[in-house]
């Protein structure tokens, strides 16, 4: 059995010394907001390039607590709109809808499954406060025409990394093309924990300060609260597994590129569309493919020992939370969302395992 995701075989590449690493933890008798924390976030900031890391839980919370720093500055308010692909995973639209902010759903471009610039200045009007992209499936979202339409319409950039650690637009790190982004560290990342973690990066001192401070109760110092907070935060063991796992991201990001170039070049089956990363930056955290008979596929698949998994089967705009989007037609985000399937690509991931899904693959017909 090939399998979608064996955390377990990956977690055993660098298994020793996350182990000494958690042993060490577990022996200092610290295990929140200690010297762990703080190491993982300068090692961070330094890897994305940018001035400030803020660690918290997850990476929902990463989001959220970016949008309510900003109305905190005054910078949005309840009712302003932010632009957002329609075509991601939910939590990049909850993050926004939960600050009482309006979610602006701009359909990805088919060739790259990314939000189509295009199409991003017609959805901007007097109320929008910034464009939120998503470097989804660990493909860079970034284009110079979003930055140009950023500084024009004086808006704020945030960017969605949760799925793109180590991708690079133009020699800078996604996380550190906009004013702030937002990363998770949930296990399945390409950097990922042993739970859940996440980060905020961002080269603005006082956004990073307000967020520091709205993630720990709202408290910037004991039993002192300007702001009413939550509590987010990043526990010492998640941190030092990171730490451990952060030197070898841009191996593993490698490897995942092997293999997707292998799938991009082997593949042959008129059935399967490969998207193309059209120039863009790709760590390959997912590998999708189109197909319009995607259950068959996957069914064939599974028959032959290979594991799959859809990302995502209901879009946003047709989830029953957002009732009110029901009744809206994106075509194309309905498009990838009814014929999209990953691939196996991990950094465990062996020659042989990969000429495995390839040759099926190139087998299936309906």
């Amino acid at each position: 059995m090939i399998d979608y995701l064996p955390l377990k075989r990956i977690t055993a590449m660098h298994l020793d010394e996350i182990q000494q690493a958690v042993a060490q933890t577990v022996a200092s008798g610290w295990y929140l907001q200690g010297e762990s924390v703080a190491r993982f976030e300068k090692e961070y900031a330094n890897y994305i390039g940018t001035s400030h890391c803020v660690s918290c839980a997850n990476g929902l919370d990463a989001l959220r607590l970016i949008f309510r720093a900003y109305i905190e500055m005054g910078i949005m308010r309840p009712g302003d709109e932010v632009i957002v692909p329609a075509n991601t995973y939910i939590a990049s639209i909850l993050a926004i809808s939960e600050n009482n902010l309006i979610p602006v759903l701009v359909e990805p471009d088919i060739d790259t499954l990314q939000i189509d610039n295009r199409l991003i200045e017609s959805h901007i009007t007097a109320r929008t406060r910034a464009i939120l992209i998503v470097h989804l499936y660990g493909r860079c979202a970034h284009t110079t025409n979003i930055a140009r339409l950023c500084q024009k319409h004086k808006i704020r950039l945030i960017e969605d990394n949760a799925q793109a650690h180590g991708c690079t637009f133009e020699g800078k790190r996604t996380g550190s093309l906009g004013d702030a982004a937002a990363h998770s560290f949930y296990p399945g990342k390409n950097l990922g924990a042993l739970g859940d973690a996440g980060a905020i990066t961002t080269n603005n001192e006082q956004l990073a300060q307000i967020i520091r401070t709205l993630a720990n109760y709202g408290s910037s110092r004991k039993y002192v609260f300007p702001l009413k907070g939550m509590n987010s935060r990043m526990d010492e063991l998640q941190a030092a597994v990171l730490s451990i796992k952060l030197k070898y991201l841009d191996r593993d990001n490698l490897h995942r590129k092997r293999i997707a170039q292998r799938f991009v070049e082997e593949i042959k089956n008129r059935c399967i569309i490969l998207p193309q990363a059209v120039g863009r930056d790709n760590v390959n955290h997912i590998f999708p493919i189109l197909c319009p008979h995607r259950n068959s596929l996957q069914q064939h698949l599974q028959t032959h020992g290979i594991g799959t998994l859809i990302h995502y089967p209901i879009p946003p705009h047709r989830q029953q939370a957002y009732a009110e989007w029901n009744n809206i037609s994106l075509p194309i985000t309905e498009k990838i969302h009814n014929q999209e399937l990953s691939l196996p690509c991990h950094p465990a991931m062996t020659d042989e395992e990969t000429t495995a899904v390839i040759d099926s693959l190139n087998r299936f017909h309906e």
